[in-house]
C-alpha cells in the first residue's frame, strides 16, 4: 500500500508539472496574453522563467525513471522519486507565490486575459497544495542510498537498441567520479540552447547582453543541478573532502545570489543599472561576494568540526 501511495503521489506531481507548464507557456509565449500578465516584469518574471525550464526537466527525468519502477532497488527509487517530485512541487510553489505577489503588487488595469491567468493561478495553487500533502505523507526516514538514478538509466538504455552499446557500467562509474564536470557541461549546454533561442526569437545583436544572459543562465542551471542532486540523489557521488564540499556549497550560494541580484536589481540598486555592464558588475559582484563569504564561513566551520 505504501508503494502504491508513493506512485500516486509521484504521478500527481507529474500532473501538476504538466498543468503548471501549460499555463506558464501560455502566459509567457503568447504576446497578447503576456501583455496583460501581472507577472511579466522582474522580479516575478525571473522566478517564472527559471521554473519554466527547470520544472519540465525534473518532470522528464521522473517520467523516464517510471520505466524502471519495478526494477531492483525499489525502496531507494521510491524515496528518491518522491523527493524529486517534492523538489519539483516546491519549485512550482515558490513560483506561484511570486505570481500571487505580482497580483497584489502590480498596479495595472486588468483585461480579459488577466482574469484567465489569475483563474489558472488559483486552480494550480489548489492542486499544488493537494500534491504537497500527498508527497509529505510519503516521506520516509533519511538513509544512505545504495542506488541512484544512473543505474536505472543504464537499465532503460539497455532495452533501447540505438543506445544499448553505450549502456555500460563503466560509463555510470565515470559520471559518478566526474559528477561536477558533468553538471558544469550540462548547465553550459542548457544555457547555450536557451539563450540561442532567445537570441533568435528576440533578435538580439548586442554581444555584451548575450554574454551576460548566458552567464546568468549558466549559474541558474548549475545551482539547479547541484541542489536537485543533493535532494533527490540523481548521481551517487563518491565521498569527497570537506574542503571540496564546502567549496561546492559556496559556489551554489553564489549562483543563487546572482539570480536574486538579477531579480531584485531595480530594488537593490535603484537608478544604478543603466547598462549591461552595470548589470553584470552588480549581479556577478553580488555572486562573487556571496561565494567568498560562504566559503570563509564553511571553511571555518569545517576546521572547527575537524578538531
Amino acid at each position: 500500500m505504501e508503494r502504491t501511495e508513493r506512485l500516486r503521489a509521484v504521478l500527481a506531481g507529474l500532473a501538476l508539472a504538466c498543468l503548471f507548464e501549460a499555463l506558464t507557456v501560455f502566459a509567457t509565449q503568447d504576446k497578447a496574453v503576456r501583455a496583460e500578465s501581472p507577472w511579466q516584469d522582474d522580479p516575478y518574471d525571473v522566478a517564472v522563467s527559471l521554473a519554466q525550464f527547470a520544472v519540465p526537466m525534473l518532470a522528464a527525468v521522473i517520467a523516464l525513471r517510471l520505466l524502471a519502477w519495478r526494477a531492483p532497488g525499489g525502496p531507494d527509487r521510491e524515496r528518491q522519486m518522491v523527493r524529486a517530485a517534492g523538489a519539483m512541487t516546491s519549485l512550482v510553489g515558490i513560483t506561484l507565490a511570486f505570481e500571487w505577489a505580482a497580483v497584489g503588487a502590480v498596479r495595472r488595469s486588468w483585461g480579459a486575459w488577466t482574469w484567465v491567468l489569475v483563474g489558472g493561478l488559483a486552480v494550480t495553487s489548489v492542486c499544488a497544495v493537494v500534491v504537497a500533502v500527498m508527497l509529505a505523507r510519503c516521506r520516509g526516514p533519511r538513509v544512505r542510498w545504495r542506488h541512484d538514478w544512473l543505474g536505472d538509466v543504464l537499465l532503460v538504455a539497455s532495452r533501447t537498441p540505438v543506445v544499448r552499446r553505450w549502456a555500460a557500467p563503466g560509463a555510470a562509474d565515470w559520471v559518478r567520479r566526474h559528477a561536477m564536470s558533468v553538471f558544469v557541461l550540462a548547465s553550459a549546454l542548457a544555457a547555450v540552447g536557451i539563450v540561442g533561442a532567445m537570441v533568435v526569437g528576440e533578435h538580439w545583436t548586442d554581444p555584451a547582453l548575450i554574454a551576460w544572459v548566458l552567464a546568468v543562465e549558466f549559474t541558474s542551471h548549475l545551482a539547479f543541478c547541484l541542489i536537485a542532486n543533493a535532494v533527490a540523489g540523481f548521481v551517487a557521488r563518491p565521498e569527497r573532502p570537506w574542503t571540496r564540499r564546502a567549496g561546492e556549497a559556496s559556489v551554489v550560494a553564489g549562483c543563487v545570489a546572482v539570480q536574486l541580484a538579477v531579480a531584485f536589481r531595480d530594488a537593490l540598486w535603484p537608478g544604478t543599472v543603466t547598462s549591461v555592464a552595470d548589470a553584470a558588475a552588480l549581479t556577478f559582484g553580488a555572486g562573487a561576494a556571496t561565494t567568498a563569504v560562504a566559503g570563509v564561513l564553511l571553511m571555518t566551520k569545517g576546521r572547527q568540526w575537524q578538531r
